[in-house]
């Protein structure tokens, strides 16, 4: 549906924009976004991350216009943070609290006055910012070195929250959130009163927006309410689509058949004027005649059946075009199956620099979830089992061929192509098996040939999967570490797919509940304070 805001807020005209390749992104692209709360999604590499580094200034279009009514705010995807940067200059309010700080310890220079204005109450104000989004008691004067991921990225939301931009950009805002850090984010984005425009994966959070505007093959398809509401509509319109191709797909038979029998008849009709020549019963000036009229009958017909045969192939394009056939992800290798009872990992007193000793046994084909607050040491933990750092005591001790997918995703080497980034890890595979298996994971023909290094988020999640999956000897048992991060929701559906049909152990660190339970989890621990605790779901 066609849905222009009554006040707009964004307004993109004619936007052009292609990679430094020559791969083109979006082309004569028109968007208009008003005022309320715009859930943007798509399939990877359709150009949300893109369009908003392009609304946010980050990017320069090749040509078109972009107009935005008031002060932009952007928290970007992937945006890693200076290690020796202070809190207060993450928050953009060090220079103000210099200045009170100043001012308070007797210095009355007409210069910090100035820098300070009438932002008297700068550190309350952000203190009460860093409470809201679960950040309470942090030191303003603590460097970010000190802080895990998930709060880097709370920090640079309340950042933003200060600042009250009259727009408001997030891009994939609950990558390495917890839950907790979730719920308060859900909170901000549910109080927000501008423009926000939201590209996320994660279906809590699109459950707040107003609307939904899903960017599809260079389009945007606009849907009212949220994803909820969303899905139902698409559900009834893709409904339609398959009973409209359905209908096209009878009507290309039924023009084929009757241009079959018009073919038919024309050629009775071409033997039956020959043997009347041949047998000389009309005069030759009558035979000429009729002859002359039969093929203009018999070229009007056929060009009336040809068509018609267009029209209903044209209409047939259009309604395949319509319905939504988005490819699955195909795991079927049988040297990652686990016997049920096969130890595949085992912890012994097992300490990382986060807490106590742990203790775990895994045996077959196990899917553990291992969740836990932000900063709790998971990724530690998990990079401590795969062998990337020692432990500072016990030991880690897998048993079978494993591989680790952490979040940053850099198995890959940019500068090769996909097909030469899983040769690396299968060496003795030929170039003729390794494409038939990436066919598998979405890349066929030359999609193959891509290099890392220009791949959308999700793409490089499927290639580096393809990597770990096929390096031989097969993985029998998998550590993934935010494997939804970076992910759109139907790549999110490829993976669940994929996952459900892989036969070997798994250890997934997640805060995505939703995905959790669709990938079947076994067994959930929890790493809390130093403490490793489980349960097996009833």
């Amino acid at each position: 549906m066609s849905m222009p805001p009554a006040s707009a807020s964004i307004v993109c005209t004619g936007l052009d924009f292609a990679w430094p390749d020559g791969t083109p992104v979006l082309a004569d692209f028109p968007l208009t976004v008003g005022p309320g709360r715009t859930g943007l999604i798509g399939l990877n590499g359709a150009g949300k991350s893109t369009l908003l580094k392009l609304i946010a200034g980050e990017l320069t279009p090749a040509a078109g216009s972009i107009k935005v009514a008031g002060e932009v705010g952007y928290l970007p995807q992937h945006a890693p943070l200076d290690t020796l940067l202070r809190v207060d200059e993450v928050l953009g309010i060090a220079g103000a609290r210099a200045a009170l700080h100043a001012i308070e310890g007797g210095d009355a220079r007409e210069e910090h006055f100035t820098a300070l204005g009438d932002d008297w109450d700068v550190e309350e104000r952000a203190r009460a910012t860093l409470d809201q989004l679960g950040l309470p008691g942090l030191d303003l004067d603590r460097t970010i070195g000190e802080v895990s991921g998930g709060e880097c990225v709370l920090l640079r939301l309340a950042a933003l929250l200060l600042r009250r931009p009259d727009v408001l950009l997030l891009d994939e805002p609950t990558n390495n959130l917890d839950r907790a850090a979730r719920e308060r984010l859900y909170t901000a984005v549910d109080g927000w009163s501008k423009v926000l425009v939201v590209v996320s994966h994660d279906r809590e959070l699109l459950q707040l927006v107003d609307r939904i505007a899903d960017l599809r093959d260079g389009e945007v398809h606009w849907y009212a309410g949220n994803y909820a509401a969303y899905e139902e509509a698409l559900a009834v319109e893709q409904e339609a689509a398959e009973r409209m191709l359905r209908v096209a797909e009878a009507d290309v038979q039924r023009q084929k058949r009757e241009l079959s029998e018009a073919q038919v008849k024309l050629a009775r009709r071409v033997r039956y004027g020959n043997k009347m020549a041949a047998n000389k019963r009309e005069p030759k000036i009558v035979m000429n005649e009729r002859k002359r009229a039969a093929q203009v009958s018999a070229g009007k017909h056929r060009t009336l059946h040809t068509e018609r045969l267009k029209e209903a192939r044209d209409r047939l394009d259009e309604a395949a075009e319509a319905v939504r056939d988005d490819e699955e992800i195909r795991i079927d290798l049988p040297h990652t199956a686990v016997p049920p009872g096969r130890t595949v990992l085992r912890l012994d007193a097992l300490r990382t620099r986060y807490g106590a000793p742990a203790d775990l046994e895994v045996r077959g084909p196990e899917r553990i979830a291992l969740t836990g607050r932000n900063g709790s040491g998971k990724t530690t933990l998990l990079r401590t089992v795969a062998g990337e750092i020692p432990p500072a005591a016990g030991t880690a001790r897998v048993d079978v061929p494993h591989r680790f997918l952490p979040q940053r995703l850099d198995v890959l080497d940019d500068a090769l192509t996909v097909a030469e980034n899983v040769a690396r890890f299968a060496p003795d595979a030929s170039n003729n098996h390794i494409r038939a298996r990436l066919a598998r994971f979405l890349f066929k023909g030359s999609r193959a040939d891509q290099r890392a290094g220009t791949l959308s988020g999700g793409e490089r999640f499927r290639a580096s999967l393809a990597a770990l999956l096929l390096a031989e000897p097969s993985p029998q048992l998998l550590l993934l570490d935010e494997p939804t991060n970076n992910l759109d929701l139907a790549s999110v559906r490829r993976l669940v797919t994929a996952l459900e049909s892989y036969e070997g152990a798994l250890v997934v660190v997640s805060h995505d509940p939703v995905f959790l339970e669709e990938i079947g989890i076994t067994r959930w621990l929890t790493l809390e304070d130093g403490e490793l605790t489980g349960t097996v779901p009833m």
